[in-house]
C-alpha cells in the first residue's frame, strides 16, 4: 500500500476488541498458511481467496482499540512526564513491567508512547501487550493496529514457541488521564511486507489522542517510521503524521523515528549505503551522522518539523545514542541474515574494528508544539549492560510545564 491519507479508523473499546479477535480466528486465520505463499503484494491482490476476505482484513486493521483502567482521577500537577519507548513488541514483557512499576523514572511517567506493541504473537506469549500494560499499571489506553501477521515473525522470532494467535503488530499511548478521540494515520510502507520470510498485510500507522492533562490538554501521538525505507519516504510519513494533528495547540510527536541515515527499501540500497558511509569514514560517521542525523542524511524530516511549528532540539538530548547496532550480537545478526549477504557482516565488523565492533545511533525522538519541553533525558539501563535487554532501544523522557497562568 502506498503512501496517502489518513484512515478514518472506527474505534473499539477494549470489550469488542473479542469481535476482533473472533474475525481474526474463525475468518482469517484459517487462510494464512495460503496467502502467505504470496511472493508480492500485487500477487496478494490478485488471488481469489485475499479479493474475498479483504474487506475483513480492513476493518481489522482499521479499529483502534481503547480501554480505561484507572480506577481514579488522577491529580492536576505542575509539570507532566511523557516516556518514549520502542519495547521490540514485548517480548520481555514482564521484565519490562517491573521496571515501569519500580524505576522511579518510569513510574513517573504520565502519558507513554509505545512502538512495537504485539497482540496475539507467539514472539510475545500471545498478550495483548498494550492492554496488559495498561490493566497492571491502572492506565488508559489506545491501540492502533499496523500489521496482520502471516507468520510468527523475521530472524530468531520464527523460532518462538507455539502459533500466533491473533498476529497483530501496532503502537500505543496509555495514559493517567482522560484520552479522546483516538485514531489511526495510515503511513505506507517503504517496502513490500510481502516480500521476504515475514509476511505481513498491512501498513505502518500511527496512534494519536488528544490527552486531558489539567492545565495542559495536548494532542500526543506515537509513531513508528518505517524502517525498511527511503529517507525521503521516512519523511513523507512524517508529512502525513502532522497532516493528521489538529493544525494548531500543544502537541508531541515521539517515538521511534528509524533516523538510521541509510535508504533501507533494498538490501542493495543498504550494501551501497555501507560503502559510502566507509568512505566517508567510521569516526565521522558516527560522530556527525548517526548520531546527528538531522546534519545531512535526514536532514529534510528535522526541516519539516521545524517548517510546521515543531521544535525537536529542546525536546531531545541532542547527539545521545538511544540503540547501538552490534556486529557480534546474535539476534541482530541472524534478522539482517534473511536479506543481507554474509560478506557484509565481515565487511561491517572491519569497519567497527576501532569501536568494538558497535555502533551508535540516534533513532528515537520527540517534537513538541505549543510547549515548553525540559529536562529530557535517554535512560541506557534497560538495554545496556543487561542481559538480556528489555528493549534494542533505550527510552527517553521529558517533562513538560504547566503554563503559570494555567497551574492549578
Amino acid at each position: 500500500m502506498q503512501l496517502g491519507a489518513p484512515v478514518e479508523a472506527g474505534q473499539v473499546s477494549s470489550h469488542a476488541a473479542d469481535e476482533t479477535a473472533r474475525a481474526i480466528r474463525d475468518r482469517l486465520r484459517p487462510h494464512f498458511a495460503e496467502l502467505a505463499r504470496c511472493e508480492s503484494t500485487p500477487e496478494l491482490l490478485d488471488h481469489p481467496l485475499y479479493r474475498e476476505i479483504q474487506p475483513i482484513a480492513d476493518r481489522v486493521l482499521a479499529a483502534t482499540e481503547t480501554g480505561t483502567f484507572a480506577t481514579r482521577e488522577a491529580p492536576p500537577k505542575a509539570s507532566y512526564r511523557l516516556l518514549a519507548w520502542n519495547i521490540e513488541r514485548g517480548i520481555e514483557y514482564e521484565a519490562q513491567l517491573r521496571e515501569l512499576k519500580g524505576h522511579d523514572y518510569l513510574r513517573s511517567a504520565d502519558v507513554l508512547l509505545l512502538t512495537e506493541t504485539d497482540v496475539g504473537m507467539a514472539r510475545s506469549g500471545n498478550r495483548n501487550v498494550a492492554r496488559d500494560l495498561a490493566s497492571e499499571l491502572g492506565l488508559n489506553y489506545a491501540f492502533a493496529p499496523c500489521y496482520l501477521n502471516l507468520s510468527k515473525g523475521a530472524g530468531v522470532e520464527s523460532e518462538s514457541a507455539g502459533q500466533n494467535d491473533l498476529g497483530l503488530h501496532g503502537n500505543a499511548l496509555l495514559s493517567r488521564y482522560p484520552l479522546r478521540n483516538a485514531r489511526r494515520i495510515a503511513l505506507g510502507n517503504g517496502r513490500d511486507k510481502m516480500r521476504g520470510r515475514e509476511k505481513r498485510l498491512g501498513q505502518q500507522a500511527a496512534i494519536v489522542a488528544e490527552v486531558d492533562l489539567p492545565g495542559l490538554p495536548l494532542t500526543a501521538c506515537s509513531v513508528h517510521l518505517d524502517a525498511q525505507s527511503r529517507q525521503r519516504h521516512r519523511r513523507d510519513q512524517m508529512e502525513l503524521v502532522i497532516n493528521g494533528l489538529p493544525p494548531d495547540g500543544p502537541a508531541v510527536i515521539g517515538g521511534d523515528w528509524n533516523t538510521t541515515t541509510f535508504d533501507s527499501s533494498s538490501a542493495r540500497s543498504v550494501i551501497i549505503g555501507y560503502f559510502v558511509r566507509v568512505m566517508l569514514g567510521a569516526n565521522n560517521m558516527i560522530r556527525h551522522h548517526f548520531l546527528q542525523p538531522y546534519t545531512f542524511f535526514e536532514r529534510e524530516l528535522f526541516r519539516l518539523l521545524e517548517r510546521r511549528g515543531f521544535d525537536w532540539r529542546a525536546s531531545n538530548v541532542l547527539d545521545e545514542r538511544t540503540t547501538s547496532y552490534d556486529v557480534e550480537d546474535a539476534k541482530t545478526h541472524k534478522n539482517l541474515r534473511e536479506w543481507v549477504p554474509e560478506w557484509c557482516f565481515d565487511f561491517v565488523r572491519w569497519a567497527l574494528r576501532d569501536f568494538d565492533g558497535k555502533c551508535p545511533l540516534k533513532i528515537d525522538w520527540f517534537a513538541t508544539r505549543d510547549l515548553s519541553p525540559m529536562d529530557p533525558i535517554v535512560l541506557h539501563e534497560f538495554r545496556e549492560g543487561r542481559a538480556p535487554p528489555l528493549s534494542d532501544h533505550d527510552a527517553i523522557g521529558l517533562d513538560l510545564p504547566v503554563p503559570i497562568d494555567k497551574a492549578m
